[in-house]
Formats: C-alpha cells, structure tokens, sequence
C-alpha cells in the first residue's frame, strides 16, 4: 500500500504533532550537536494517482530552531546563521520524486535558508499506511538527506586552538513524518 490512489489526486497534510525535522552537525571536530525545528506545516499532492508527479511543500519557523541550549538557539537565529529577523521562513519544494526500489524514494527540491535556494536531494522510505483512531488515512515517511551550510550564507564559524574548525560544514537532515489524507 502507498499514499497513491489510482486515478484520483490525493492531497497530504503534514502532522506537526506527530513529525520531526531535525538536523546534526559536527561540534568541534569530534562531537554532534543536533537539533529541531518544531513549527512547520506542508503538504503532499500526488496528482492523478502519479507518484512521479508528486509535489511537495514545507514551511519552517526558522525561530522555532531548538538545540537545547538558549544562547546556542539565540545565536541561531541571527544574521550569523538563519538570520529569522529578514528571513523568518525556512521553505523546501520538490521538484522531481523518483521510485529508488521498493519502498524507497529520490526526493530533489529546493530549499531556502536566508533568501538563497539551492537544489537538495533527500532520500526517502515508505513506513506504511493505516486509519489512525479518528477515523483518518494517515502514512508515514522517514527521509534523510545531507546540506553544505555555506551553501546558504551560514558562514559563522571559529578556529579551534588544537586545529580544526568549532562548527561542521555538512548538515544532516533528517525528517519524521506522518502524513493526513486530505479528501
């Protein structure tokens, strides 16, 4: 079973209650700091039952950023990185969904981090379908993906005194989802 119904677009809302999207990055050059946004919304429109037409929107609150640790978030948050005062969204939009085998999907999209978009491609799996006790369609998705921060103008960053660099270039992402049936 997938979220394609034969025929018919089905449109998906993403279910903030039950999704993640969060990210890691080295700290340090041995350790990871991870993280989490927890305001987003989006959607999934699969048009005419073609997977491969799919189109998918999201829309972050950059200041929802949370790393467990105030000033880290604070700091976050400025020009220096997500830079929410001129650029409070965080967006991603697909352009292509390819079948990977089985279960598994190629997701390319643009995100937009501080006014830049860049192309990004997220690898996806199909966790399955159900009715949740309200009477919904609800699916589920698991997708990860991997991002250059200076890409987008995150630029901040200190040398360390052994060597090395305080914060990683290479962000990775990964996203929890369950999906709503919208018709």
């Amino acid at each position: 079973m997938s979220i394609v119904t034969e025929n018919r677009t089905t449109v998906w809302a993403i279910d903030p209650a039950h999704s993640f999207i969060e990210f890691a990055v080295k700290h340090m050059v041995f350790a990871t700091a991870k993280g989490r946004f927890s305001v987003f919304s989006g959607q999934v429109v699969v048009p005419d039952g073609n997977i491969e037409r799919t189109r998918i929107e999201v829309s972050i609150d950059g200041d929802s950023v949370d790393t467990h640790d105030a000033k880290r978030d604070e700091h976050l948050r400025s020009d220096d990185f997500f830079g929410v005062g001129q650029h409070p969204k965080i967006t991603f939009v697909s352009t292509s969904v390819e079948p990977d085998g089985g279960d598994r999907y190629k997701i390319m999209g643009d995100l937009t981090i501080k006014g830049i978009t860049k192309p990004v491609l997220l690898y996806a799996t199909f966790n399955g379908r159900g009715t949740n006790p309200w009477g919904q369609s609800v699916a589920g998705f698991s997708a990860t993906g991997a991002v250059d921060r200076k890409e987008w103008g995150l630029n901040w960053n200190t040398a360390l005194e052994a060597g090395g660099m305080l914060v990683g270039d290479e962000v990775r992402i990964s996203i929890e989802t369950e999906l709503i049936e919208q018709n």
